[in-house]
């Protein structure tokens, strides 16, 4: 195995589903210059997540659209009359 090639700056992280609020804590070495409060009191650094475990489809068994960038909209747009004869 290599040497020096795993990062040794891990520390406490939460990540934030912002679909659904939930949150979780782990390490990790990620960089963010958001922080949140957690459940002990002491602030961590913060990683929005647009979807998790705790949202997607697969893990839920519920289709649900989450969309935060309008590209669902811009695809439509795009190449919704693909395929229909005038």
């Amino acid at each position: 195995m290599k040497k020096g090639i795993h990062p040794k700056e891990y520390r406490t992280v939460v990540f934030k589903d912002m679909s659904n609020e939930i949150a979780f804590m782990t390490k990790s070495t990620v960089a963010t210059k958001d922080t949140i409060v957690w459940e002990d009191g002491k602030e961590y650094p913060l990683v929005k997540l647009e979807i998790s475990n705790t949202s997607h489809p697969f893990f839920t068994g519920k289709m649900k659209l989450v969309d935060t960038a309008g590209r669902v909209d811009k695809f439509r747009s795009k190449y919704g009359n693909f395929g229909k004869k005038n």
